[in-house]
C-alpha cells in the first residue's frame, strides 16, 4: 500500500440552504474544524487544513482515516428576515480513524467472509448520476432474495443517504451524509483518491447489515473531490450493533482495501462477480501478510523495568551472578532518589494539595485494618501481639520502606494470611509448650533468610511467568474476600444482637450458625489481604468495651450496624465518583474524591457515637501492652523447634515472595505510566530486613498489600476521560512518583498510638466493614476479568471497543472468561477453606496457575487469542 494514504470520512447532517443569496461571493458557510481528542496529536491542523485538495498537512508517512462532519444549523425566522438571500451555517468536524489491522482485528476477516458471500456487486453500472447509481444499489440490497428488508422504505432510505430530508429542490445543496474517502498525504499537502467512494448509513428500519459494491462503466464527476469515481461502496446497518459491527467499522474494512491503487486497477480488469470477489480475498491475504512483520510499539522511558514479560523461557544463567538484580535496581533508582522528595514540591508543576489528600487517604486505609488485625492478633495470641504493637510495627516498617525502597508507591500492611500464620504458630506453641515470642521470632528470621536468598539469586524473575490474566484472577479473589469478610462480620453482629436471646448461649449459637453457613472459623480467610478485611472477622469478644454496666441484647444494634455499613459504603463511593459530576469547581471535586474514605469514616463514626449513643455498637478489642519493645530470647529454643520454625518460615516466605512481587507488578503496570523504574529484587531484600526486626520485637509481619498499592498509584495519578465509539474510559496521563505520601501516612500511623483507646475506639466495626466494601468496589474498576464477566450480562451493542473485543472472537472471549472463573474457584477452595493448614499451602496453589496458563489453556484456546487477552495495554 503506498505510504502517506488516508481515508477521508465525511459525515453531513441534515441541512438546508436557501437560494439566491444576496452576496454570492461572501455568502457560503462558516466551517469549524475539530480534531478528535482520542487520537495522538502528531500534527496541528489549522482551520484551512482540509478546505482544499492541496492543504498543508503532516508527514507523508502517516496513514489515517478522518471523518468530515458537516452539520447545518437552520437559520431562525429572525435570521431569515435579515438575510433574504437564505444563507445558512455549516459545521464541519473531522475525526481520524485507524486503518483496519487485518492481522490483529478478527472482525476484518469476518466482514469479508460474511459480506462477500451475500454482497450485492454490480459490474458495469451504466448510470451517470449519483442518485441513479445509489438507487440501483439500494434496489439490489432491499430486494435481495437471501436477506430481504420488507420493512425498509426505499425513498426514505435514499433520503437518509443525503443531508436533505426530502428530494432535491431548487436551492438545495445535495450532500452525502456519511462517506469515507482515501487521501494521500504528501509534503505539499493532501490529494484525494477520487476514483472510489464509500458511503455508510445507519437506519432503524434495517434488520441486518448490508454491503453493496458498484463499478461504473465510465468515471463520473460528482463534485469536488469526486471527479472521476469508478467504484462506490455502500454499507448499511441497524443502529443497535456491537461496537465492532457498526456501519463505520464495516466501511473501514472495505475502505482499507480500496485504499490500494493496485487493487483498484485489478478490479477494473475483472469480468465476473467471482473474479471481483477473488481479487478482494487476495488483497486480504496481502494485507494480513504485510501486518505480520514486527509492529512498532509505544515505549516510555521505562527501559529500566527488570521484570519483562518476554516470550523467552528463563534459563539458569538468568539467576546469576549473585545480587545482579539488586545492583541493577540501585543503578536504576539511585539517580532519581532525590526527585522522589522534590517532585510536585519544587518547580512549576506543584501537587501539594494532591499529596495532602493522598496522605490522608493512605492514613485511614492503613490505620483501620491495622487496628482490626491488631485486635484479632490480640485475641489469637492472648495479648502477646496487640493493637499497640501492630500500630507500632506498621509505622516503623512503613517508615523504613518509604525511605529506602526502590518503589515507594507500594504500601506495606499486615494482612489476614499473616494473622492466620500467627494463629497457627500460637497453636503449635500451646501444643508443645514453647515460648510464643521466641518461636514467632525464629519463624520470622527463617522467613527473612529465605527472602534474602530469593533477592540475591534474582528469583523475582520468576514473576515474569505470571500473565496479566493470572494476576487479575488473584486480584479479583482478594476483592471477593473483602466482600465476604464484611458479610461475615455483619452476620456475626446479627447473630449476636438480632437472633441471640442471651449472652450465655450466644457463643454456641454463633459458632453453630456460622458452621451451618460454611464459614466456620475462617473469618479471616482472605488470601491476599490487601486490606484484607478479613480483619474484622473478629470473634464475639471484639465487641464494645463499654463502661456501662449490663446491656440487653437489642435488635436495634444489628439494624443500625447494617445501616452504618451501607451508609459508609454509599458515602465513600459517592464522593469517590464525585469528580465525574458537574457540581462545584473541578479542584473541589477532586479534593472530595481523594478524601472520600476519611470523610465517610469520620462522618459515620460521629453519627454512631453521638447520634445513637444509647444503642450499643460493636467495637474493636484493645488491651494495652506492658512493654512495646522487648527482644525475644532466642537461646531457649531446641533444635527440633528451630527445624519446625524453618519449615513454617519457608511456607511463609513463599507467601511473602508472591505477594510482594505480584502487588509490585500490579502497581507498576504499563497503563500506570510510571517512569522512574522498578526495584523488585532490592525491595524484596528490604522487606526481609524490615520483617527481621519486627520478628525480634514480637510485632506483626508486613508485606506489600493489594489493593492499597494500586489505589495509592491511582490517587497520585492525573487522569483524563476519553471517548471512543461512544464509550467513555479513563486513562492515566502521568503519576506523581513520590515518597512523601507513604512517609507522611506512616508518621501519622505512629502518632495514632497517642489516640488509643480514645478516640480511635469510637470507630465502630460496621464502619470498618463499610470500608472493606468500598475497597473491594474500587479495586475492581480496572479488573479486566470482572469486565469480561460483565459482558455476559450486556447487550452486544454496549460492548466497549477494547483491544480484546476487536482481536478475539466473542466465543473465545467467553471461553477464556469461563476458564478464569474455574481458576478463581480453585483459589477460593483453598484460600477460603476453614482448615488453617490448608490455607497455609495457598501459595503453592498460586504457583500451579503458571503451568495451567502455559500448558493447559493453549490446548483449548489459540495462543494468539490468549496473548491478545493478556496484552498489557487496553487501548
Amino acid at each position: 500500500m503506498p505510504g502517506g494514504q488516508w481515508l477521508r470520512t465525511s459525515f453531513t447532517a441534515e441541512k438546508t440552504f436557501m437560494s439566491h443569496c444576496e452576496y454570492p461571493e461572501d455568502a457560503g458557510y462558516l466551517k469549524c474544524d475539530m480534531d478528535d481528542a482520542s487520537e495522538t496529536h502528531e500534527e496541528s491542523l489549522g482551520e484551512e487544513a482540509f478546505d482544499t485538495v492541496n492543504s498543508s498537512i503532516v508527514s507523508g508517512e502517516s496513514v489515517r482515516f478522518f471523518v468530515n462532519v458537516n452539520l447545518e444549523v437552520q437559520p431562525t425566522q429572525a435570521a431569515e428576515s435579515e438575510l433574504p438571500g437564505g444563507c445558512g451555517l455549516l459545521h464541519t468536524s473531522r475525526k481520524y480513524l485507524k486503518l483496519k489491522n487485518f492481522e490483529e482485528e478478527i472482525r476484518a476477516h469476518r466482514d469479508l467472509d460474511g459480506f462477500l458471500d451475500q454482497a450485492s456487486i454490480i459490474l458495469n453500472e451504466p448510470a451517470t448520476s449519483l442518485d441513479d447509481v445509489l438507487r440501483a444499489m439500494l434496489l439490489g440490497l432491499v430486494h435481495k432474495r437471501d436477506s430481504p428488508e420488507p420493512e425498509c422504505n426505499l425513498d426514505l432510505l435514499m433520503a437518509m443517504l443525503f443531508t436533505d430530508a426530502e428530494p432535491p429542490m431548487e436551492g438545495k445543496v445535495h450532500l452525502l451524509s456519511d462517506t469515507i474517502q482515501g487521501v494521500t498525504a504528501t509534503v505539499t499537502g493532501v490529494q484525494y483518491q477520487q476514483s472510489w467512494l464509500c458511503i455508510i448509513c445507519t437506519s432503524k428500519f434495517l434488520m441486518k447489515r448490508h454491503v453493496c459494491i458498484s463499478r461504473l462503466v465510465r468515471p463520473q464527476n460528482w463534485g469536488e473531490n469526486c471527479c472521476e469515481v469508478r467504484f462506490v461502496i455502500m454499507v448499511l446497518a441497524p443502529p443497535k450493533m456491537k461496537s465492532t459491527k457498526t456501519a463505520t467499522e464495516v466501511g473501514r474494512t472495505f475502505a482499507t482495501m480500496f485504499l490500494d491503487i493496485t487493487l483498484r486497477q485489478k478490479l477494473l480488469k475483472t469480468r465476473t462477480v467471482d473474479e471481483f470477489k477473488d481479487a478482494l480475498l487476495h488483497q486480504r491475504q496481502l494485507l494480513t501478510a504485510m501486518k505480520q512483520g514486527p509492529t512498532p510499539s509505544i515505549h516510555y522511558s521505562i527501559s529500566s523495568i527488570c521484570i519483562q514479560r518476554s516470550h523467552q523461557p528463563l534459563q539458569h544463567k538468568d539467576f546469576f551472578p549473585v545480587a545482579k538484580g539488586i545492583r541493577e535496581d540501585f543503578a536504576r533508582r539511585f539517580p532519581v532518589y532525590s526527585l522522589d522528595f522534590t517532585d510536585g514540591i519544587i518547580g512549576k508543576n506543584k501537587a501539594v494539595g494532591k499529596y495532602i489528600t493522598t496522605t490522608l487517604f493512605l492514613y485511614f486505609a492503613c490505620l483501620l485494618p491495622t487496628i482490626a488485625f491488631g485486635s484479632l492478633n490480640d485475641e489469637n495470641t492472648d495479648g502477646a501481639i496487640d493493637v499497640q504493637k501492630t500500630i507500632a510495627g506498621q509505622s516503623i516498617g512503613g517508615l523504613l520502606y518509604a525511605l529506602f525502597s526502590g518503589q515507594p508507591l507500594v504500601v506495606l500492611l499486615t494482612t489476614a494470611p499473616l494473622a492466620l500464620y500467627t494463629h497457627v504458630i500460637r497453636g503449635i506453641c500451646d501444643d508443645y509448650d514453647l515460648d510464643f515470642s521466641t518461636f514467632y521470632a525464629c519463624t520470622g528470621l527463617w522467613n527473612s533468610f529465605f527472602l534474602a536468598l530469593y533477592a540475591f539469586f534474582n528469583f523475582s524473575l520468576i514473576m515474569s511467568l505470571f500473565k496479566r490474566s493470572t494476576e487479575e484472577i488473584i486480584a479479583l479473589f482478594i476483592s471477593m474476600t473483602f466482600v465476604l469478610d464484611a458479610v461475615k462480620g455483619m452476620v456475626k453482629i446479627f447473630q449476636k444482637y438480632y437472633f441471640g436471646s442471651s449472652h450465655g448461649n450466644h457463643e454456641d449459637e454463633h459458632v453453630s450458625a456460622l458452621s451451618l453457613m460454611g464459614v466456620g472459623t475462617s473469618l479471616n480467610t482472605s488470601f491476599h489481604a490487601a486490606l484484607n478485611t478479613s480483619l474484622l472477622s473478629s470473634p464475639p469478644e471484639l465487641t464494645s468495651i463499654s463502661s456501662r454496666p449490663v446491656e440487653h441484647v437489642s435488635r436495634e444494634t444489628a439494624v443500625l450496624s447494617l445501616l452504618i455499613m451501607l451508609g459508609t459504603l454509599w458515602l465513600s463511593y459517592t464522593l469517590y465518583q464525585f469528580k465525574k459530576s458537574p457540581y462545584l469547581h473541578p479542584y473541589m471535586r477532586e479534593i472530595l474524591s481523594d478524601c472520600a474514605l476519611p470523610i465517610s469514616v469520620l462522618t459515620f463514626s460521629l453519627i454512631c457515637s453521638y447520634g445513637f449513643r444509647e444503642i450499643k455498637m460493636s467495637k474493636f478489642r484493645y488491651n494495652p501492652s506492658e512493654s512495646l519493645f522487648k527482644i525475644a530470647e532466642m537461646q531457649s529454643l531446641s533444635l527440633g523447634a528451630i527445624g519446625s520454625a524453618m519449615g513454617l518460615g519457608f511456607l511463609l516466605s513463599m507467601l511473602f515472595f508472591i505477594e510482594q512481587n505480584l502487588v509490585a507488578a500490579l502497581a507498576n503496570a504499563p497503563e500506570n505510566r510510571l517512569v522512574k523504574g522498578t526495584a523488585y529484587h532490592w525491595d524484596l531484600l528490604l522487606v526481609a530486613i524490615i520483617n527481621m526486626g519486627l520478628s525480634l520485637f514480637g510485632m506483626p509481619w508486613i508485606h506489600a498489600a493489594y489493593p492499597h498499592s494500586p489505589l495509592h498509584v491511582r490517587a497520585l495519578a492525573v487522569v483524563e476521560e476519553r471517548v471512543e465509539n461512544g464509550h467513555i474510559y479513563e486513562t492515566i496521563v502521568n503519576v506523581w512518583e513520590t515518597r512523601l505520601t507513604t512517609l507522611g501516612a506512616s508518621i501519622l500511623v505512629g502518632f495514632s498510638l497517642l489516640l488509643l483507646p480514645i478516640p480511635l475506639q469510637w470507630i465502630p466495626k460496621p464502619v470498618l466493614y463499610g470500608l472493606f466494601l468500598y475497597i473491594a468496589l474500587t479495586s475492581i474498576d480496572a479488573n479486566q476479568l470482572f469486565e469480561r464477566m460483565a459482558l455476559l450480562l450486556k447487550d452486544q451493542a454496549s460492548y466497549p471497543p477494547t483491544h480484546y473485543i476487536r482481536r478475539v472472537p466473542q466465543r473465545k472471549i467467553h471461553y477464556f472468561t469461563g476458564l478464569q472463573a474455574l481458576q478463581l474457584l480453585l483459589l477460593c477452595a483453598f484460600g477460603m477453606s476453614p482448615l488453617p493448614y490448608m490455607k497455609m499451602i495457598f501459595p503453592l496453589i498460586m504457583m500451579v496457575m503458571i503451568p495451567i496458563r502455559y500448558k493447559l489453556l493453549p490446548r483449548i484456546i489459540e495462543a494468539k487469542y490468549l496473548d491478545a487477552m493478556d496484552a498489557e495495554h487496553s487501548a
